[in-house]
């Protein structure tokens, strides 16, 4: 996935477009993601016992990940996100492959 828990995203499609939010949980086996402020549902939840209430809750609901896109930390501008392998020397002297984000903007890793 092009994005991760804790990027700013920013809604493209659906009933949401235009907001942006936080990552605050993602599927990746599902392909989807839960941004704080979007998908928003009206949930009705009955008291179970003498200590919990009962009423309505407000709960954020996945979201699929093609429809967000990252805000990028640097140039604060909704990019499209490119990987670079970076090569180096780690342990008992084999090369350690990392894979790092790019902003397709501004040229700026991500992460």
């Amino acid at each position: 996935m092009h994005v991760k828990t804790k990027d700013t995203v920013i809604v493209i499609t659906g009933k949401d477009k235009g907001k942006k939010g936080k990552i605050v949980a993602s599927f990746p086996k599902l392909n989807r993601v839960t941004v704080e402020g979007v998908n928003t549902v009206t949930k009705h939840q009955k008291a179970r016992n003498a200590g919990q209430p009962g009423g309505i809750i407000h709960k954020d609901m996945p979201i699929d990940a093609s429809n967000v896109m990252l805000v990028c930390p640097k140039c604060g501008k909704a990019t499209r996100v490119s990987h670079k392998v970076d090569k180096a020397p780690g342990e008992n002297g084999k090369m350690k492959r990392t894979m790092v984000r790019i902003c397709k903007k501004c040229g700026a890793e991500i992460d």
